[in-house]
């Protein structure tokens, strides 16, 4: 099996929440790849320096309104007569007791980290179904597989659950009919969010290397490699499953 497998020539790959982070690094690895990469991110200014990095394109959505979803996949789908790859990682987390959590907290997490992931997959799965072929990549976490702690996220855990049994669910249905469905469970990733917390809360990541057996975060870059492996013809028999790239935290 040669290097050509993971190749993603001439492919269109569509990455929401694209503009930084995990995002921007799987978006890096796809264009490596040779995959056109569509940014798809809310901030104009990140979006847009994504895909300048990228040789991309941008368009500016917000993912947690159905119809703006809608929008943007018929637009890339016009400019670019199909959708091969989409990569959706736009998602968020806070900090929050649940017994103090207020209802507003509660769903604006499951509103971008659950219902937007479906909305994007039901909207760009229609896409693909109808050409007969696709890779789509949900970005859970491995939260959705233990609880975090000890940082209290009953919200977060909850979505990225969600994200892998919904993952699971489309590959079930359309996997007869041409259509990929899988997702990556990063563990620890220093981000700037992460780094923000361990200037803020030094204990936790402390906690968090101890108990992750590479003694590590992963850097960014590291997840990008696992959606050039689902996205292109390397994967072309894997469809419903979790990859989990944690540095070995969820082994205990």
């Amino acid at each position: 099996m040669g290097n050509d497998v993971f190749s993603l020539q001439d492919r269109v790959a569509l990455v929401t929440g694209g503009g930084q982070g995990i995002g921007l690094e799987i978006a890096k690895a796809l264009r490596g790849a040779g995959a056109h990469v569509v940014i798809a991110e809310i901030n104009p200014d990140t979006g847009r320096s994504a895909a300048e990095e990228v040789e991309g394109s941008f368009h500016q959505v917000d993912v947690t309104d159905s119809a703006a979803v809608a929008g943007l996949v018929e637009r890339v789908v016009a400019d670019h007569g199909r959708i091969d790859v989409s990569v959706h990682n736009a998602g968020m987390v806070t900090n929050e007791p649940a017994e103090s959590m207020s209802d507003e907290t509660w769903r604006r997490v499951l509103g971008l980290n659950l219902d937007a992931v479906f909305w994007c997959c039901r909207e760009v799965g229609r896409a693909m179904l109808a050409q007969g072929s696709g890779s789509i990549i949900n970005i859970a976490s491995m939260s959705g597989m233990i609880s975090n702690h000890p940082q209290p996220q009953a919200h977060y855990n909850t979505s990225k659950a969600a994200v892998i049994m919904l993952t699971k669910s489309l590959a079930g249905e359309w996997g007869g009919r041409g259509v990929r469905v899988n997702s990556i469970s990063p563990g620890y990733t220093g981000t700037d969010l992460l780094k923000g917390v361990q200037d803020t809360q030094p204990e936790w990541y402390s906690q968090w290397l101890a108990q992750t057996p590479m003694g590590r975060v992963a850097e960014p870059r590291e997840i990008g490699p696992a959606a050039v492996f689902l996205a292109s013809e390397a994967g072309s028999f894997v469809t419903g499953s979790n990859v989990v790239v944690d540095g070995g935290f969820t082994v205990w």
